[in-house]
């Protein structure tokens, strides 16, 4: 199974580096390793940091995460597999949305 991690800083004002930051999140997803040995991800975003361990069952070459929408305007990281993902796909085409995995 999966494993995710992540924090907000919620000092703005005293925000660590994004260095500092990145190696906080990447502690956290190796401590989790045994989680998800198949690959990690980081996203840090401001005072927001994401992390993710994976565990590759399906999409196995290109299901990285987090991942972003199409413009990189939202960010997301999730444990669990959506079973009709089929038929969310085509509906969601349907409607212009494009799908990068």
């Amino acid at each position: 199974m999966c494993g995710i991690a992540g924090f907000v800083h919620i000092d703005y004002a005293n925000l660590p580096p994004a260095e500092t930051r990145l190696a906080w999140v990447k502690a956290m997803t190796g401590a989790m390793r045994h989680r998800g040995p198949d690959g990690d991800g980081h996203v840090i975003e401001g005072p927001t940091a994401l992390g993710h361990r994976r565990l590759s069952i399906i999409d196995l070459s290109t299901g990285g995460q987090p991942m972003a929408d199409a413009a990189d305007l939202a960010v997301v990281t999730f444990n669990g597999e959506i079973y009709n993902y089929r038929e969310i796909k085509r509906d969601l085409t349907a409607k212009g949305y494009v799908f990068r995995t």
